[in-house]
C-alpha cells in the first residue's frame, strides 16, 4: 500500500466521522436535506472569497462559505415560518437560487480561473494527497487531512461540552427552554458546525459525497438503535467502513472513489432497512404476523371462556366455529399449549388457571382501552411468542 493510498483512506475516514456527528442530529431533527442545501449554496461564498483574495487556498474562502451556509439555514427557516410553504419547499427555493448566483458569478467574472463546477459537485479524493501543506520547507502532509482533522477535533470538543443541551433541544425544545437552554442558539450552533464541516470536506470529496456521509450513516444507525450515543458511534463506524470499503471497491473496479463510497453507504442502508431487528421491513412483517397470531389467540381464549359446553370446545369444532383455516388453527393451538394457557384432553380444550387469569386481565385491558398494557401483559404471561 502506497503513502497516497493511506492518505486517501485517512482523509476519507476523517471526513466520514466529521460528517457523521452533526449528521446524527440533523437526521433526528428531520433536517437531513439541509446538508444538501448547504453543500450547494456555499458556492457564492467561495466565489466571493476568491474575488477578495485572488487565492483559491485562502482561509477566507472557508469562512465566507461557512457564513453562506448559515445564511442558507436562516433563509430556509424564515420562509418556512411564514407558514406559506413547508420546509422541503423552502429548501428547494433557497439553495438553487444561491447556487445559481455562484454559477453566474463564475461564468461572468472567473472564466479564466479553475473553479470547475463539476469538480465542486463531484470532488476527487484521488487528487487530495497532491495538495500539500507546506510550512517553511517542511511538508506537513495533505492539506485536507489537517483541515478535516482540525474541524473534527473542534466538533468533538463541542459535542463533549454541549451533548446534554443538544440532546435535550433535539427531543424536547420546550423542556430545554424551561431549564434555561436556548434551542435557537443551539440550533444555529449545530448549523454552523454543519456548514464548516461541509466546507472543509468540499475540496477533498465534493458535495455529493459530503451529503451522503452526513445522511446515510446516521439514517442507517437510526434504524438500529434508540440510544443517541450508540447512534453517533454507529454512524461514525458506518461512515469509516464505507470510506475504507468504498476506496478498495473503486480500486478493484477502477471506478470513481466518491461513487463507490456512496454505493457502499447505500448498500449498508439497504441492509439495515431490510434486516434491522426492530424497524426493518422483514422485522416489521414478522411482528405484524406475530400480532395477528396473538390476536387470534386472544379471540380463541375468549371463546373458551364464554362456552362451557364440551361440544363448543372440541378441537375440530373450534376451527369451524371461529372460521379458521387448518394451519392457522394449529398455529394458535400450539402457541396456547406452549404458553400453558390451555390443556387438551380427548379433543376437548380447556383453559388452565394461567390461561383463565390471562384472559381475565386481557379482557379488562380491552374494555378499558389500555392498548399499550397488552404488550406488558404478554411479556408477563408468554414464554413463547407467535
Amino acid at each position: 500500500m502506497t503513502n497516497s493510498q493511506i492518505e486517501i483512506q485517512a482523509i476519507a475516514a476523517l471526513v466520514a466521522v466529521a460528517c457523521a456527528i452533526p449528521g446524527a442530529f440533523l437526521v433526528l431533527r428531520k433536517m437531513a436535506m439541509i446538508s444538501d442545501a448547504i453543500s450547494h449554496a456555499i458556492l457564492p461564498g467561495i466565489v466571493i472569497g476568491f474575488f477578495i483574495t485572488q487565492d483559491l487556498k485562502a482561509p477566507l474562502l472557508i469562512l465566507l462559505a461557512a457564513l453562506t451556509g448559515v445564511i442558507t439555514v436562516i433563509l430556509v427557516e424564515y420562509i418556512q415560518k411564514t407558514g406559506l410553504v413547508k420546509e422541503d419547499t423552502a429548501i428547494g427555493l433557497v439553495f438553487p437560487a444561491l447556487f445559481s448566483i455562484g454559477v453566474i458569478l463564475i461564468a461572468k467574472n472567473a472564466n479564466d480561473v479553475h473553479l470547475d463546477i463539476d469538480a465542486v459537485l463531484l470532488g476527487e479524493l484521488a487528487f487530495a494527497p497532491f495538495d500539500r501543506l507546506i510550512m517553511g520547507e517542511t511538508n506537513m502532509g495533505p492539506k485536507s487531512l489537517w483541515v478535516i482533522g482540525t474541524i473534527l477535533l473542534t466538533t468533538l470538543l463541542l459535542l463533549f461540552l454541549f451533548f446534554k443541551e443538544l440532546k435535550l433541544s433535539t427531543f424536547d425544545k420546550g423542556l430545554a427552554t424551561t431549564l434555561g437552554f436556548s434551542p435557537v442558539l443551539l440550533h444555529y450552533g449545530l448549523m454552523t458546525v454543519s456548514s464548516v464541516t461541509v466546507v472543509g470536506a468540499f475540496d477533498a470529496v465534493g458535495a455529493v459525497l459530503v451529503v451522503a456521509l452526513i445522511i446515510a450513516p446516521a439514517a442507517t444507525a437510526y434504524l438500529l438503535t434508540d440510544d443517541l450515543k450508540k447512534m453517533i458511534l454507529l454512524s461514525c463506524g458506518f461512515g469509516v467502513f464505507a470510506a475504507i470499503g468504498g476506496y478498495w471497491m473503486a480500486n478493484l473496479l477502477n471506478a470513481s472513489i466518491a461513487g463507490s463510497m456512496t454505493t457502499v453507504l447505500g448498500v449498508l442502508f439497504l441492509l439495515a432497512y431490510l434486516f434491522a431487528p426492530k424497524q426493518g421491513v422483514l422485522s416489521g412483517y414478522y411482528q405484524e404476523k406475530q400480532q395477528r397470531v396473538e390476536v387470534s389467540l386472544l379471540v380463541f381464549l375468549l371463546h373458551l371462556q364464554n362456552h362451557a359446553e364440551a361440544r363448543e370446545r372440541h378441537v375440530n369444532h373450534l376451527r369451524e366455529h371461529i372460521n379458521w383455516q387448518k394451519v392457522r388453527a394449529k398455529t394458535v393451538l400450539d402457541l396456547a399449549i406452549k404458553n400453558n394457557l390451555i390443556q387438551v384432553s380427548e379433543g376437548i380444550v380447556s383453559l388452565t388457571e394461567k390461561g383463565q387469569k390471562f384472559t381475565d386481565e386481557a379482557l379488562n385491558y380491552i374494555t378499558t382501552n389500555k392498548a399499550t398494557a397488552i404488550e406488558e401483559l404478554k411479556s408477563r404471561f408468554f414464554l413463547f411468542r407467535g
